[in-house]
Parts: structure tokens; C-alpha cells; sequence
């Protein structure tokens, strides 16, 4: 009976390992899963881009950059304030496919978000957002285009690694027409209200990509600043995920099933076994 009262006692810690275990690898789960569906998203952007007829892509692109021409820079706001913005993907509708204006990509920290018209908070829980009041992402001389996403998600790492980025990096952002590479020039922290690193300077073709920081407080702004340089594309462009990347989520993932497997079959003998050592007590 003791022998019996022993094996009972290790249940509970059977389960609280099960359970640890599970909210460890959440986190691994959650942002596989989201990579997985803006792979797909950006996968219908792509498609839809390539059903569009050429001409029809130039007559949205040159209504972009005539919106370029037209912005006023002293209207800039804050892309992380709780103010509620009416109608704001009107204003980037030309570019849009399925409600997406292209996507950006950071091969560096393994990044490739889906860019939506606008920075509200429905907007920046799916992807990356264009802060409004900057140019389009379509290029072209005396442009400062800006790509916002938060540090982190509970489901996603957005732009978390964004300060692991240094001058002379690259990144990438891809719209109806083309791709356009932005090589990393200056690295900033400002206050929120601090829009001078973002505005337009005359001949040049900028883009920034900007997120909260530091992580969880979220007082200060992370600007990272490219400068347009032509484009190469990367080894590894069409692959959302690089090999090594795709094989540690796979791996873990493997692991993960593999020790939620044992753990069931622990608990599934352990509770045969228990039942056959009451029904002997009870024949006794």
C-alpha cells in the first residue's frame, strides 16, 4: 500500500512538468504559427500583384508618388498614440491588394511582415504599418517613407529584434511594382513627439523603420534609417523562413509533440496500472 501511495504522489508533478513545459514552448508555438500565416498573406499579396496588368500598376504608382508630392510633414503624429483615425487606408488605396500595400523584409532578424495602410491598433496586431503622413513605399527622389510594428506580441515577435539591426545592413520593401532595398544609414532613440529624423530631405529616397522601445515600457521611439541603394535580391528571398530557421522551429515543434506523446502515455499507464493494483486490493 505505501509502494501504491508513492507512485500516486508523483502524478501532481507529472502534471505541473506537462503544464511548465506547455507555457514554455507557447510563445515558440504562437510566433510559428503566426510566420506560417503572413507567409500566406504576403503569398495572396504576390499573387494578386501579378494578375494586375502592367499599365494598370504604373497609373497606381504614379497616383502614389503624386500623394508623395502633396504631403505636409508638420502633420506627422505619433504611430503609437490611442487617438482613433476615420477612413485611414483611403488614403493608400491605390496600392493595395486584399487590404495590403506590400510587405517588408529584414533578412538579418528573420523578419517578413505584411504592411498595412494606417497605424492603428487593428492594424499593428496584424503586421507592420505605413505611419501616415509619410510617403508611400514606392520610392523616388525627396521621399521618407516609415514602417511601423510594435516590439513584440504575445503571438508574434514583430519588430522585437529591430535594435539588433547596425549601419550597413539591408532591408527590403515590397509593393505592386517592385522591391526596393534600403541600406541602413543612422540608428536613433527619440520621444514620441520627436518626428525630425523622419521627415523628407530634399533629393533623397529614405525609408525608417520605427518601433517602441525599451520592450514592455515603450517610452521612447527606435528609429532605424536606410538610404535607397539598387537591388540585389537575397540568396534566400522567397523563403519567409531561412533553412536554419524553418529546421529550429521544426525541431522544436518535433520535440514538443514528442514529450506531449510520452507524457500521455506515462499518464495512460500509469492509470492502467493503478486500476489493476485496486482491483487486486478489492479481490483480496
Amino acid at each position: 500500500m505505501k509502494k501504491t501511495g508513492k507512485k500516486i504522489n508523483k502524478l501532481p508533478f507529472i502534471l505541473i512538468f506537462a503544464l511548465g513545459f506547455l507555457i514554455a514552448i507557447y510563445p515558440v508555438i504562437s510566433n510559428f504559427y503566426y510566420r506560417v500565416n503572413a507567409n500566406n498573406e504576403i503569398a495572396n499579396f504576390t499573387k494578386g500583384k501579378n494578375e494586375l496588368d502592367q499599365k494598370e500598376i504604373d497609373r497606381r504608382i504614379e497616383l502614389a508618388r503624386a500623394y508623395n508630392e502633396s504631403l505636409d510633414p508638420s502633420r506627422l503624429q505619433d504611430p503609437f498614440t490611442q487617438r482613433q483615425k476615420e477612413g485611414i487606408k483611403e488614403y493608400a488605396r491605390m496600392l493595395q491588394i486584399k487590404e495590403m500595400i506590400g510587405h517588408v523584409q529584414i533578412d538579418k532578424i528573420g523578419v517578413n511582415l505584411p504592411i498595412y495602410a494606417g497605424t492603428t491598433e487593428e492594424v499593428l496586431q496584424k503586421g507592420a504599418g505605413h505611419l501616415e503622413g509619410t510617403s508611400l513605399p514606392v520610392g523616388g527622389e525627396s521621399t521618407h517613407t516609415v514602417i511601423t510594428a510594435h516590439k513584440g506580441l504575445p503571438k508574434a515577435l514583430m519588430f522585437r529584434h529591430l535594435d539588433e539591426l547596425k549601419e550597413g545592413d539591408v532591408f527590403y520593401i515590397h509593393n505592386i511594382d517592385t522591391v526596393l532595398a534600403y541600406q541602413v544609414d543612422n540608428i536613433v532613440t527619440v520621444e514620441p513627439d520627436n518626428f525630425e529624423h523622419v521627415l523628407v530631405v530634399e533629393g533623397k529616397d529614405y525609408a525608417t523603420l520605427l518601433t517602441c522601445t525599451p520592450y514592455m515600457i515603450n517610452s521612447h521611439r527606435l528609429l532605424v534609417r536606410g538610404h535607397r541603394i539598387p537591388y540585389t535580391p537575397p540568396v534566400e528571398e522567397d523563403s519567409l523562413l531561412s533553412p536554419g530557421a524553418n529546421m529550429k522551429y521544426k525541431l522544436l515543434l518535433l520535440l514538443a509533440l514528442l514529450v506531449i506523446i510520452i507524457l500521455l502515455i506515462i499518464s495512460y499507464s500509469y492509470h492502467k496500472k493503478i486500476k489493476g493494483q485496486e482491483k487486486n486490493i478489492k479481490s483480496k
